[in-house]
């Protein structure tokens, strides 16, 4: 998977992609991650890339031409169009789901992070091919928004992980929150680890852990299973 980064801090970006399971995922070749800095692609010679709204209005909005020109410069490095995200706060909300999907889908990904009051509306018609939030509030830029993306799509695609295991019983994957986890010691604070978990019992250890995730999805986010999510046999319980 190859991922690009529009940004005006790319530094930003590069310090949270270097670390853990991303950088370790670039280093086995899994993903390459690209960080473009939009100042580099403006005209003015100030570098400046942003300017007042037509119509008034508080704060400024970043320029087109620099984000088109950033965009054009990628897709000519490529040799191809990618996919075009906006991390936007009038975008779907991210979602497990959604990640999972463009981790196995695309292979190319072109995320365009906003500052200041947005972006001029013409360059997102032209080349933006969806928007994508990750909460209902607003951050002062896109740059963690993009981070986010990229940290729950990599540790999806094939070979980042040991095992797909790992995500795949993990909070949200199947529509459920994860059950309880518990390590060594045994007791803590007079609390011990529930029996079924040293009984060694293979097949009762995940029965407990299907009835926890159940009970904790109940207890903590209900409106996950108003979703729909869940099989036959988990509605009954």
């Amino acid at each position: 998977m190859k991922i690009e980064i529009a940004t005006l801090f790319p530094e930003m970006c590069r310090a949270v992609l270097a670390e853990s399971i991303l950088g370790r995922a670039q280093k086995k070749g899994i993903v390459t991650v690209g960080v473009h800095n939009i100042r580099d692609y403006t005209l003015d010679k100030h570098r400046r890339v942003d300017d007042a709204p037509y119509g008034g209005g508080m704060g400024m909005l970043l320029q087109a031409e620099p984000v088109y020109r950033c965009y054009e410069a990628v897709c000519k490095q490529l040799q191809e169009k990618p996919y075009v995200i906006y991390l936007s706060p009038q975008g779907q909300t991210f979602t497990q789901k959604k990640a999972f999907s463009l981790s196995q889908k695309i292979q190319t990904l072109f995320l365009l992070c906003g500052h200041y009051e947005g972006i001029d509306e013409r360059v997102l018609d032209e080349i933006v091919d969806e928007e994508i939030s990750i909460g209902d509030y607003v951050l002062t830029g896109g740059e963690l928004p993009a981070l986010v993306l990229i940290d729950a799509i990599v540790r999806l695609c094939d070979g980042v992980l040991s095992s797909s295991e790992c995500f795949e019983e993990e909070s949200h994957f199947a529509g459920l929150l994860e059950y309880p986890q518990y390590t060594r010691p045994e007791i803590w604070h007079e609390k011990a680890v529930p029996d079924v978990l040293l009984s060694g019992h293979h097949e009762n250890i995940a029965t407990w852990r299907k009835k926890m995730a159940l009970l904790c999805t109940k207890r903590k986010r209900p409106d996950l299973l108003e979703q729909g999510n869940l099989d036959p046999e988990d509605q009954k319980k």
